[in-house]
């Protein structure tokens, strides 16, 4: 969306709560569409907007932003692994059914700062926070502890992570967050949330959708690996022979 849009989509607003009584969020991001194609090493996204408050004035003290980036929701199988004689073994494992192949929340503040717990929990504000719905029963402590497990694995994949007090507030009306894409990001539809907080409530959110896709060549083979699983595990083959054979023949002559 150019800044011109934006600036009528923000004024679009004002007007139609200038005599509301709640304050509204008017959000955007700088990329609907992230392409993933050759060579791609990540992407940065800003996400920014503006507070439009009742009469335009905003209210004195302090308000709070809190972004979260999330997506694309999928089944993960964790397994522990234990060594028993020498030799590492799966033992303990449980599956989520709803796990954020991404998640990154940005805030102006602390979450510990903005909400109390219950709250932080009901939004899901921050990692220990994260609604993974498992499987089938599991104790709570048991699966509290394969979520911290695959909070550390993603997050050392740079594919969790929370940056609090990274949400810069202008003039208490204008706000705005960069967050990191790493190369190896899942593609579908993101949810990028914006909440607006202030006295630990949760005053206001809007939600912008974000498409993360593949694109060129690498989107024809995923396109493959997903709706031709057979055609395109004998083309892997044929691939493999035919460079085993290549390379056979220029050490040959080497």
């Amino acid at each position: 969306m150019s800044a011109l849009r934006w600036l009528a989509l923000l004024l679009g607003t004002w007007l139609m709560t200038s005599a509301a009584t709640e304050p509204v969020l008017v959000p955007e991001v700088s990329q609907r569409d992230i392409q993933i194609q050759y060579g791609f090493t990540g992407a940065e996204l800003l996400l920014f907007g503006a507070i439009v408050y009742p009469g335009g004035t905003p209210p004195s003290g302090n308000s709070d932003i809190v972004v979260i980036l999330k997506g694309p929701p999928q089944s993960i199988i964790l397994r522990e692994k234990q060594q028993i004689a020498g030799i590492w073994i799966n033992a303990a494992s449980t599956e989520f059914r709803s796990a954020p192949g991404y998640y990154a929340l940005a805030s102006s503040r602390p979450i510990e700062k903005i909400v109390d717990e219950r709250t932080a929990a009901i939004y899901e504000f921050g990692l220990p926070n994260l609604q993974l719905s498992p499987a089938g029963s599991i104790d709570p402590k048991e699966q509290q502890r394969f979520l911290a497990g695959l909070v550390d694995l993603n997050r050392r994949e740079g594919l969790y992570k929370q940056q609090e007090g990274s949400v810069e507030i202008l003039e208490g009306v204008l706000y705005q967050a960069r967050l990191s894409i790493p190369a190896s990001v899942p593609t579908g539809t993101y949810t990028a949330e914006t909440f607006l907080v202030r006295d630990g409530q949760v005053l206001a959110a809007a939600v912008r959708e974000i498409e993360i896709r593949k694109f060129g060549f690498e989107r024809f083979v995923a396109t493959m690996a997903e709706y031709q699983p057979f055609f395109y595990g004998v083309s892997a083959v044929l691939i493999s022979l035919l460079l085993g054979w290549l390379g056979g023949v220029v050490f040959r002559k080497i």
